[in-house]
């Protein structure tokens, strides 16, 4: 197996549900040894955090799925005498990752102020709802609330009832958690240059924002569902853009961005002229109707339509792009509980960076961890 770029490099995740820990996840992935630091009562919140009725082994499949690879070293942060182990174990660490609501960690007494003093070299990674210093620093950070607040919904409505309907699945927890590895790496090739740490901050409401960058700049452009100049057109000829999901007699079909009178080209060979009619959108959008969506998919490829046919997973899986990318692994917990993920997309050098160990049980490494670096009360 090739050396993972982090491998020596020690990372403590005092966080908990989905944007701190995916975070963890990503530096295991590439190599991090990831220690969760968790409650002795019941760890991470997110065991008992279902989006479905899965479970394996007691825990949710999704803690299993954003956990996987780490290590459990489960205290009571209320404890004089478990934070003193915790501060012996920070004074090895490279990375620190933190997801609390603003002020709580420095009450526990391990902000970035306490923690630089014991180790000056941490990089220390903090995720927070709305930033530290912000009039809604106190609201809770859920990803539903980021996307209400950003407006992500109205972009995913139903057409048809104007509906607005948030995203299913936690975008804005996956996106900031990303953006604290980004920042994170960054203080690391910092480190190896200057030799100190760093305070890495990030926070939902701005990484959500950041994501939005091209409906942002559509605030300030012509609607493209409007007439627009045909470039380089003379007078006032116009043109109608296309492009969103749209019903077939089987299926879905997602037409990309393109003017009207192409995806009428394209479709008129399948069509007696009488039958075709007037080249409108509502026109275009009634005739996709007549004929499933893998009919349309292949034929409108063919045209050179930018197209795909809306897929379920099982669908996505029987794919030859699906099982090429090699995407799902099984992870395995200790005792032999198996479990299929979702891998790590990078490659380096070709290689994909995976690894089959399973999330851990809460406190399973307490001996371990105490016992390596000699921790006691």
């Amino acid at each position: 197996m090739m050396p993972r770029p982090l491998e020596g490099l020690l990372v403590l995740d005092f966080s908990q549900f989905l944007s701190g820990p995916y975070a963890g996840l990503r530096l295991a992935d590439l190599g991090a040894r990831v220690i969760k630091i968790e409650r002795l009562d019941c760890g991470d919140l997110c065991r008992r955090l279902y989006i479905s009725n899965l479970e394996l082994d007691g825990d949710s499949t999704l803690f299993h799925s954003i956990n996987r690879n780490k290590e459990s070293y489960a205290v009571d942060l209320k404890s004089e005498a478990d934070r003193c182990k915790v501060r012996k174990l920070l004074s090895h660490a490279d990375m620190m990752v933190q997801n609390f609501r603003p002020g709580v960690i420095e009450k526990l007494g391990f902000g970035y102020e306490e923690v630089k003093a014991i180790n000056p070299r941490l990089i220390y990674g903090s995720i927070s709802g709305y930033g530290g210093n912000s009039p809604l620093r106190d609201r809770p950070g859920q990803d539903l609330l980021l996307q209400a607040l950003t407006g992500l919904p109205w972009l995913h409505r139903d057409k048809s009832r104007r509906v607005p309907i948030p995203f299913g699945l936690a975008i804005a927890d996956m996106i900031t958690g990303a953006h604290l590895v980004q920042g994170m790496l960054a203080a690391l090739v910092r480190r190896s240059i200057q030799g100190s740490g760093a305070f890495v901050e990030v926070n939902m409401l701005a990484s959500t924002l950041d994501a939005m960058q091209e409906i942002w700049e559509e605030k300030w452009m012509p609607d493209r569902g409007s007439s627009l100049p045909v470039e380089g057109a003379e007078g006032s000829e116009s043109i109608r853009w296309l492009k969103g999901l749209y019903p077939t007699a089987a299926g879905y079909i997602a037409l990309g961005d393109m003017p009207l009178h192409t995806l009428a080209q394209a479709i008129a060979p399948h069509f007696t002229l009488d039958t075709l009619g007037e080249a409108t959108a509502a026109r275009m959008e009634e005739l996709l109707t007549t004929r499933p969506a893998h009919y349309w998919s292949v034929e409108l490829q063919k045209a050179g339509i930018p197209c795909e046919e809306l897929l379920d997973w099982m669908q996505l899986m029987q794919e030859e792009a699906f099982r090429e990318l090699r995407m799902t692994q099984d992870i395995y917990r200790s005792n032999g509980a198996r479990m299929t993920a979702i891998s790590c997309p990078i490659r380096l050098n070709g290689h994909r960076l995976q690894s089959s160990r399973g999330a851990p049980r809460i406190g399973e490494h307490n001996a371990v961890v105490e016992s390596e670096w000699n921790i006691t009360r």
